[in-house]
């Protein structure tokens, strides 16, 4: 395991680090537009697919890259295990639509799906055997498993507004779908750590649970939310939500995740207050108003701030969010620039 990544675990285990991560969560909607490659080619052409990655460190040698050499196929992977229609696209990551938004239809039919067999799972899981092998020539590896989470792979079957009318007037149906996402989930979780020479850590991503009440939350959510984190005690635990929901991040304190990557909507210094110390922040630059859309003098005055309000402590500099499609790599420059100049200071 290379120096970098070594550095973003223990800044993540709250060790002592030399020099805050600089980490970014990078996947299909950034990516192939950045590389210039049509999307379909990037998922298909694994020869292509290595070489994009491996040139992302290169030409950023300073970036830890979340969750890294990362198959998937946008938000498809656990929402095709479960059924949905998937429609792919030459310039964007592929959307899907539900087969069903009858919440009964889904309370009769809904099982806990096997990794090793269904929707695009396998595939994915193929492609990090042999990507693995294909790393190791290049004394890297693969190091985190990555799944979306509860509610939104339940979105992606049976729609986002049966959801989310079902956590308010149907709780009692929806729980038992929510438990059997929640079983696949950890189940796909562990099959990609089992593909990894030296696993050290999980990325969930759900941004709907901070679209619902603190109320909802703890009655529904909380338990299966922790189920998870419980499962993988002793990884480096990332929990990805961009959404504004400060009303819930006492609580989601804690679950037992170990970094945030929060919304660029929330002040850095705010999210240390709600949070508390046991959690390392990672972010919190503006992804698309100043990543994508923003001057590289921008950048740099936004991961200066972000280092300044924290002095630096349980923090990784990063996007509050993943990258942004159509961000530049002179926006990633400056904030390289910004973390350097910010030591010599």
């Amino acid at each position: 395991m290379d120096k970098l990544i070594q550095n973003f675990f223990q800044a993540s285990s709250h060790q002592e680090v030399s020099k805050v991560p600089l980490a970014l969560i990078a996947d299909s909607p950034w990516i192939p537009g950045f590389a210039g490659i049509d999307t379909l080619d990037y998922y298909l052409d694994q020869k292509k697919w290595f070489e994009i990655n491996l040139n992302l460190r290169e030409r950023f040698p300073e970036v830890v890259w979340v969750p890294g050499f990362w198959w998937e196929y946008g938000m498809a992977i656990e929402g095709s295990a479960f059924g949905s229609r998937i429609i792919f696209h030459h310039d964007q990551p592929p959307s899907m639509e539900p087969i069903s938004t009858d919440l009964q239809f889904w309370k009769n039919k809904t099982k806990v799906r096997d990794p090793e067999k269904d929707g695009l799972m396998p595939l994915a899981l193929r492609q990090i055997e042999r990507s693995d092998h294909e790393l190791q020539s290049y004394g890297l590896g693969q190091h985190i498993a990555s799944s979306r989470g509860i509610l939104t792979v339940t979105s992606w079957f049976m729609g986002v507004t049966t959801l989310m009318e079902s956590l308010l007037s149907a709780p009692d149906d929806i729980i038992p779908i929510l438990e059997v996402v929640t079983d696949t989930i950890i189940l796909w979780l562990e099959a990609q750590l089992k593909r990894m020479r030296e696993p050290k850590g999980i990325l969930l991503l759900d941004d709907l649970i901070g679209m619902i009440s603190k109320r909802v939350y703890l009655r529904i959510v909380d338990p299966l939310f922790r189920k998870i984190w419980d499962h993988f005690d002793g990884y480096v635990k990332i929990y990805h939500n961009d959404t504004s929901c400060e009303h819930l991040y006492p609580v989601l304190a804690e679950t037992g995740f170990d970094v945030f990557n929060f919304s660029d909507k929330t002040n850095i210094g705010t999210a240390r207050q709600l949070m508390g110390k046991q959690i390392v922040l990672m972010g919190n630059v503006a992804p698309r108003d100043i990543g994508a859309l923003g001057t590289p003098e921008q950048v740099y005055q936004a991961a200066w701030n972000c280092l300044e309000k924290t002095n630096g402590e349980g923090l990784i500099l990063s996007f509050g969010g993943g990258i942004s499609p159509g961000t530049p790599a002179e926006n990633i420059d400056s904030m390289i620039k910004a973390l350097n100049d910010w030591y010599k200071r």
